[in-house]
């Protein structure tokens, strides 16, 4: 199982340089992607530009969204945006997309919220035909077809859109093990019945908190992202692993469920939390992945 770490971009903490410091820092450690999360009502950095500014630092670590509200974007300038990543940092970016849960997402772009299931299925349609060439709109994706698309959700619809139109899952929360594995059976099954060769990838993800006020840490970011909904944060908390124990933990679990890449996401924007989870990664077998590998 490869291990990624996550890239804070709130814009209270994620200065320019702090962010480019840690994708740099990031680079040089035993992590196979650096990932970004998306909100539209909230002050964080835009994920694909963030993304974009990543790649002149980097050069063999993957970059990937985890994951972006696709719903709340036009979807053709969404694909010249992918096209473009994946083609400037040569094929290392992976499309994570997701619907999300708040509605101020939605109503600040204008999208209707209770349509975005299908509003997504239609999204991922055109994106395919966009990088297939057959479109009037070019995009020139380093990768044959597109940049890998990963595709989250926890209801049963996902695994037919997987199956359909995706290369992978990506479960931005993580999730409990029994229900994961439940979904992870139902995607392969129908990943089968579409009559495709191989077998989808899964990524899964946690936030992390590493150091003497790791508790602090977590429950500051917590309250940021999550704190409009109190129980939800209150279980988000209760996930996060704050010692270097928990984080093992929390890998071997990963890994146990069939977790093909493992995406860490640090509660502050502070390189030292970069230099404990890599520490920890290298104990456990993490790896470093070629750059390239799946592009083409």
């Amino acid at each position: 199982m490869q291990i990624g770490i996550g890239l804070p971009t709130r814009t209270a903490d994620a200065q320019p340089a702090i962010l480019l410091a840690m994708a740099a820092r990031a680079e040089a450690g035993p992590f196979s992607s650096l990932a970004v999360a998306d909100r539209v009502v909230f002050p964080a950095q835009e994920p694909l530009i963030a993304l974009a500014a990543v790649v002149g630092v980097t050069r063999r670590i993957r970059l990937m969204t985890s994951a972006l509200l696709g719903p709340t974007r036009e979807t053709t300038l969404l694909a010249r945006q992918a096209a473009t990543l994946d083609a400037l940092s040569g094929g290392r970016f992976s499309l994570g997309l997701g619907i999300g849960i708040r509605e101020d997402d939605y109503a600040a772009t204008g999208a209707p919220f209770r349509e975005r299931g299908r509003r997504l299925e239609r999204q991922l349609a055109e994106l395919r035909r966009v990088w297939s060439g057959a479109h009037e709109i070019v995009a020139r994706p380093a990768r044959l077809g597109g940049p890998e698309l990963l595709i989250g959700g926890y209801v049963d619809a996902v695994a037919q859109r997987i199956a359909t139109w995706g290369d992978g899952f990506i479960a931005p929360g993580g999730g409990e093990p029994v229900r994961m594995a439940e979904l992870w059976a139902r995607i392969g099954a129908a990943w089968q019945s579409a009559g495709r060769d191989g077998q989808p990838r899964w990524v899964g993800a946690s936030y992390f908190a590493l150091g003497p006020s790791a508790i602090d840490l977590a429950r500051e970011h917590i309250d940021a992202w999550y704190g409009f909904d109190p129980a939800l944060a209150e279980r988000r908390l209760a996930a996060i692993p704050t010692t270097p124990e928990a984080v093992r933990a929390a890998i071997e679990r990963q890994r146990a469920m069939g977790v093909h890449e493992f995406i860490l996401r640090p509660c502050a924007a502070d390189l030292e939390q970069v230099d404990r989870l890599a520490d920890l990664v290298d104990g456990v077998g993490g790896r470093r992945p070629d750059p390239l590998a799946g592009a083409g």
